[in-house]
């Protein structure tokens, strides 16, 4: 018998397996004007590399008799809404899961149409790298420019600017340069963009994943090839580390932790760190996970920590490294994308949501809106539904925070109308605000109170009763009646306070 046969073999299914945990993830969006493409690209994507199931591919090869768009219309492997299919658009936001050897994706693809920028905006939202087509008969469109300035202002550094319908335009490379022109013009306004040209042409296939034939003076790598090799993983991982507390978990054992996940950066066991909004200064002594404890974690891995010292953490509280701490302030400045009907006025109290956090909030002044065609700011009283806004916002309480270019997991909110429970806007944090803590006279804006009954009774407003105190947190009740408390000049000691 020979050496070779004593040998083990290797499983290729748990080869294929452990690969696949080990393959990077990219998320990317796709964006740009109506009728660009954005869904046919997609699914040209999906059907070129083999990711779409053949019951899938059964049911959109009948669905496409009689819609001019070929043998297959491969849009329909994204648009699923009966409205997208009849009016030939895209309305909501759809993702669609796929890998190769070597990269697994998530692709958001996004509506083109202007009153659609705020599922634009969601989409982008969680997306690292953004594909922004262009029509080659139309060139550089005002919605091309709104979705580029949007994901550029989400913080997506990693543009593709992919020229379609290149088959229709008899694949002419003066038309690609000229759009290329434009385009590097326009995005010269942005900082820290890394961009790539391509010439593609969706229906045909040309360059979308494998080379095109028909452009033979392009030589750079198809589209798919291309979004296998971009690095966008170091980018997370050079941010200080943050760790927003998800949940307190208590075991048998005394055993005392803090779930949740890294939003950015590293920690290691032995660590020190700084809890906010306290500012006390412990050291993490373990890293707990489902698989048993780790040395280290790095972002995207939900972990469970203990510390070395008894400290009052909850829900909301963040772990950072002592020498990289973020912001922590009453008053912010942010820009505002305004996704509701309803427009936003200054002065209305909402609910903002901040990573694991949640407080009172109110928006204190329009700046200034950003006109979209023009990168100008512009004059503006209230916040129009798919505007692009410059605030300044007023906390209820000390709010820790970056700024959305350092850190795009702590830099970024969203706003929620108490009333409806709607979110009706998403923010992205600048910096501190130009106001510190409120005065004892705009305290009364954060707490009602009155005597019924022979009880206090003690309401914030934004809540639709009284007695409605589903929303708010233990610490929201007490900082209402320490408001309170300051209105009647009624002074509580340390240790009242800690009781």
């Amino acid at each position: 018998m020979c050496a070779a046969a004593l040998l083990p073999v290797s499983d290729p299914i748990e080869t294929f397996l452990e690969q696949d945990q080990t393959n990077s993830l990219l998320r990317f969006i796709t964006c740009g004007s109506v009728d660009d493409g954005k869904s046919t690209l997609i699914g040209r994507l999906l059907y070129d590399s083999q990711s779409v199931f053949e019951d899938q591919l059964e049911s959109v090869t009948r669905a496409s008799a009689g819609r001019h768009a070929g043998p297959i219309d491969f849009s329909l492997l994204t648009d699923g809404l009966r409205a997208e299919r009849e009016q030939g658009i895209t309305i909501d936001v759809a993702y669609r899961y796929f890998a190769t050897p070597r990269r697994k994706f998530i692709i958001a693809d996004t509506p083109g149409h202007e009153q659609y920028t705020r599922n634009m905006a969601t989409g982008a939202s969680t997306a690292e790298l953004a594909v922004v087509l262009v029509d080659s008969r139309k060139g550089l469109l005002p919605q091309s420019k709104r979705h580029s300035f949007v994901a550029s202002l989400l913080g997506i550094r990693h543009l593709v600017i992919a020229v379609n319908k290149m088959d229709i335009v008899g694949y002419s490379r003066a038309v690609f340069a000229n759009i290329e022109t434009q385009f590097r013009d326009f995005l010269s306004r942005f900082e820290k963009i890394e961009t790539y040209f391509i010439p593609v042409s969706a229906l045909a296939g040309d360059n979308v994943v494998l080379p095109s034939r028909n452009m033979p003076w392009f030589d750079g790598p198809p589209l798919l090839e291309y979004l296998e090799e971009v690095d966008v993983e170091s980018e997370c991982a050079e941010e200080p580390f943050r760790f927003p507390v998800q949940r307190v978990v208590r075991a048998g054992d005394g055993f005392r932790g803090y779930a949740g996940t890294v939003s950015s950066g590293s920690i290691s066991a032995g660590t020190p760190v700084t809890a906010m909004p306290s500012g006390r200064t412990t050291t993490i002594e373990r890293i707990a996970t489902f698989d048993g404890d780790l040395n280290e974690a790095s972002a995207g891995q939900a972990i469970t920590l203990t510390l070395s010292d008894e400290l009052d953490i909850a829900r909301g509280d963040l772990f950072a490294p002592v020498n990289a701490l973020p912001d922590l302030a009453h008053s912010l400045r942010a820009t505002l994308i305004w996704m509701h009907a309803d427009p936003g006025e200054a002065g209305k109290r909402y609910r903002l949501k901040h990573a694991t956090q949640q407080v009172w909030a109110s928006i204190s002044e329009i700046h200034h809106a950003i006109n979209i065609h023009t990168l100008q700011p512009e004059t503006a009283t209230r916040l129009e539904m798919n505007s692009i806004s410059v605030v300044g916002i007023e906390t209820s309480r000390a709010l820790w925070f970056d700024s959305y270019q350092r850190n795009r997991a702590t830099g970024s909110f969203i706003l929620i109308d108490p009333a409806t429970n709607a979110t009706v806007a998403g923010g992205l944090i600048e910096g501190p605000g130009s106001h510190t803590r409120q005065t004892k006279e705009s305290l009364l804006r954060d707490v009602n109170w009155a005597v019924k009954n022979g009880s206090l009774v003690i309401s914030v407003p934004g809540l639709a009763h009284e007695t409605d105190l589903s929303a708010l947190d233990y610490r929201d009740a007490l900082e209402a009646l320490e408001n309170l408390l300051n209105l009647l000049d009624v002074q509580v000691s340390n240790e009242q306070r800690d009781d």
